[in-house]
């Protein structure tokens, strides 16, 4: 009620002090209370003059929750000013549960609450009320919120939200570890009363755990909890609302704690001594036998780890931990033989991987244990005396050459002879053979180390008491090389070489492979043939490193002299007998930049001139085929010309045939042909050109040997046939000369007027004037002119 009246008080202030004013102003009213009673004054209006006040305040309503009484529960009243009790104003209720949790009179204002209310449900509820005018329907003042509160009585006792709850604490922790909070929740109004005060306590679990009865925190109580001992607790704990008064209602829950695990505890082997029984034919790094220690702890804090103590098994045994048992595993780490050795005894060391320096006090964590092991004999198999065999044999060897012999013995009591086979699963082609009972390995085939170059096998030994008892061991056969074949360079060497190279220089580092299987140390000599160290261009420098270094001789080279060399390279192996072959590098002259940098190695680069473009050039090209074209037909059409007009020419040599039936010049008519070399060849002139052809170019000049008089024609003839047949103007065609020369054997002398001798001298012409008129011309004209000149030619 103080708090109540308190709030109205603080809003009265607010309100009627003007600190808080309406938006619009509205008229003042007095303010009637009911000391007695919860009641809204709704105002009325009055006339001030000063200042507008806010002309009606409200007050908060409490309800009390879960009210079981018969008749609607009182909340309050509502009352205006404006209401002068004589039944003109009517009071209206809206908003929350207005209708259905509270209702109003109409008529007085009385406000009651007509079913039970839940604070936890619902804590307030905010309604507007308003007083009407009965008559007119108009409100007479403005609608006003209020707010009705459900107060708070203990119905709700407190609860674990979070319940049950699971926490864990190492094991040997001591007082006053902490473990868990644990909160409870009360629903009931923690600002009333003392409903929503809380108290914690245990009621099991004492007494090793403890709670603050405040914050819920649970802790330990007593000290080292062994986990080994118990490992699991259940704490039931209690939460009490009223401050754990009586009468406060109560809630639990249930605690589980589980002790984690520390090691606390040193691994302990159960016995003193354990005792295995291992055959002697157990397969190296199988397992023989399991030993455990025990450990009571839990997790890696079990976790150990075995050693073999050194002593008379650490060579022949190993021990490994089981991480799924944390067994201790023994393996064989060599062969058991029981003729050998039939008992071997040793210790055996268990410890944790993980320690805890707390514990380290309590003693050494790790315990020892006895192990015996006694090897059982069994029937073995003929044991070989070399794991693997190692052969060698040179190609070509004849078939049946022995090569090596395999050994296997068998080792037990009573020793049983061995008998030997080859495996036919690894040497299907039957290179190889081998006697059944010496062991000794032959050729079975020619073998050739560029085929197969080794051979790599299985031999099969078995006991003749127990063929079933088998071993198997590997035969290793390298085939030697026999020196058959040449070194020659790796590859084809084809090489470069600048026009502006110097003397010196090395333009090509060369390698030399063998097809013969190279023995070590092998070494490949390089020089020039002999016939190319005459003069050379380029020589051969060896490395003695097995390559050599092809090196120039000259001060630059040309590609239009010669684009290619041809360098002969001998190479000779160092094997027995000594093989030697030649081989040719190909060296390409290339024109480079002064850096040394090739440009071009092409053949027609050669003649490209600098700056133009490889079209321009084809254009050059071109236009030269085209003039050259044109020329070859021009004198092609020139020369079918000239032998069509010598063909046709009346005047041809071929078809000149002089006939002397007319009356005419006579013997003067000589036009047609220069007879002047029938009358006297001694004068023909040494460089006279034929006229029966024209010439293309001038003739050096021919000598012919001189004619003696009086020589048959026959050799004249001879002769000019051989000067024809030798004579390089001669025209390409058959043609034909003909020679009016009768020579001086003739009896009846010349029947021509073309004599041979060029003087008449000795001739006697009185004759012609005994042939009658017809010849009196004749007989005048040679009788006058040899009364004039005896000397004349004719």
């Amino acid at each position: 009620m103080l708090t109540r009246n308190c709030l109205s008080l603080l809003l009265w202030v607010l309100f009627d002090g003007g600190l808080l004013t309406p938006l619009q102003p509205q008229p003042q009213h007095t303010l009637a209370t009911e000391p007695r009673e919860n009641v809204i004054h709704l105002p009325g209006q009055r006339s001030h003059v000063h200042r507008v006040k806010r002309g009606w305040v409200w007050n908060q309503f409490f309800v009390l929750e879960e009210y079981m009484g018969s008749e609607p529960q009182y909340v309050g009243k509502l009352h205006s000013d404006l209401d002068k009790g004589e039944g003109t104003v009517k009071y209206t209720l809206s908003g929350d549960g207005a209708g259905t949790v509270f209702t109003i009179d109409e008529t007085t204002g009385d406000i009651h609450a007509i079913r039970s209310l839940d604070r936890e449900e619902k804590p307030f509820y905010t309604l507007r009320a308003q007083a009407v005018d009965i008559e007119t329907r108009k409100p007479l003042e403005p609608e006003s919120e209020f707010i009705i509160k459900v107060q708070d009585i203990n119905d709700n006792e407190p609860k674990f939200l979070d319940g049950p709850y699971i926490a864990s604490v190492p094991e040997m922790s001591p007082v006053g570890a902490y473990v868990l909070q644990v909160k409870a929740t009360d629903a009931d109004d923690p600002t009333y009363g003392n409903s929503a005060r809380v108290v914690y306590s245990i009621l099991q679990g004492q007494p090793y755990f403890s709670i603050d009865p405040k914050t819920g925190v649970i802790r330990t109580a007593l000290p080292n909890m062994d986990r080994e001992v118990k490992e699991q607790y259940q704490v039931l704990i209690q939460a009490k609302d009223m401050g754990g008064q009586l009468g406060g209602l109560a809630g639990t829950t249930i605690v589980n704690i589980t002790l984690t695990d520390v090691n606390d505890n040193p691994p302990r082997f159960p016995k003193s001594i354990f005792h295995l029984k291992v055959p002697e034919s157990s397969p190296v790094g199988s397992a023989i036998g399991r030993i455990r220690a025990v450990d009571p702890d839990f997790g890696q804090n079990a976790e150990i780890e075995y050693n073999i103590v050194p002593g008379d098994g650490g060579n022949l045994f190993d021990i490994v931990t089981d991480e799924d048992t944390q067994e201790g595993v023994i393996k064989l780490k060599k062969p058991l033989d029981f003729e050998t050795k039939k008992a071997y005894t040793f210790k055996v060391e268990a410890s944790n991987v993980h320690l805890d320096h707390r514990f380290h006090s309590a003693g050494p964590f790790k315990d020892t244990a006895t192990v015996k092991i006694s090897v059982l004999d069994v029937d073995e198999p003929p044991v070989f005396s070399k794991p693997v065999y190692t052969m060698e044999v040179y190609e070509d060897t004849p078939v049946g050459t022995i090569i090596g012999a395999v050994t296997a013995q068998d080792l037990d009591v009573g020793s049983s002879a061995v008998r030997y086979l080859v495996d036919w699963k690894s040497d299907g082609d039957s290179y190889f053979t081998i006697d059944a009972t010496e062991g000794t390995i032959a050729t079975n085939e020619l073998l050739d180390r560029e085929s197969t170059a080794q051979y790599n096998f299985s031999i099969i030994a078995s006991k003749v008491s127990n063929p079933l008892l088998t071993s198997k061991v590997n035969i290793l056969i390298n085939v030697l090389d026999v020196n058959e074949f040449p070194p020659e360079i790796s590859v084809p060497y084809e090489t470069a070489v600048c026009e502006n190279a110097k003397p010196g220089q090395i333009i090509q580092i060369v390698s030399a492979a063998d097809r013969d299987l190279s023995p070590a140390g092998q070494q490949f000599s390089f020089k020039l043939s002999p016939e190319a160290a005459i003069k050379p261009n380029f020589t051969v420098r060896d490395f003695r490193n097995n390559t050599a270094g092809i090196e120039t001789r000259r001060n630059g080279y040309s590609r239009r002299q010669q684009e290619l060399y041809f360098l002969p390279v001998v190479i000779e192996d160092s094997s027995y007998p000594v093989q030697s072959s030649t081989n040719t590098v190909t060296i390409r002259v290339c024109r480079c930049d002064s850096d040394g940098t090739i440009l071009s190695c092409n053949v027609e680069a050669i003649f490209l001139p600098v700056g133009l473009s490889t079209g321009a050039l084809i254009a050059i090209l071109l236009c030269i085929v085209i003039l050259l074209a044109i020329v070859v037909l021009y004198v092609a059409l020139r020369r079918q010309k000239k032998k069509d007009t010598l063909m046709t020419s009346k005047e041809d040599i071929r078809d000149n045939v002089i006939h002397y039936d007319d009356e005419g010049g006579g013997e003067e008519d000589t036009q047609a042909f220069d007879i002047g070399a029938l009358r006297n060849p001694k004068v023909i002139e040494d460089n006279k050109i034929r006229r029966d052809i024209k010439p293309d170019s001038l003739c050096l000049p021919r000598q012919r040997p001189p004619v003696e008089d009086n020589t048959d024609i026959r050799d004249f003839i001879n002769q000019r046939l051989q000067e024809h047949d030798v004579d390089p103007t001669a025209p390409p065609y058959d043609s034909l000369a003909t020679y009016a020369y009768e020579g001086d054997g003739s009896v009846a002398d010349s029947l021509s007027s073309i004599e041979s001798l060029t003087t008449e001298a000795d001739q006697d012409y009185n004759y012609l004037t005994d042939w009658g008129p017809r010849f009196k011309v004749l007989a005048d004209m040679f009788g006058e002119e040899e009364s004039y000149n005896p000397d004349k030619v004719t």
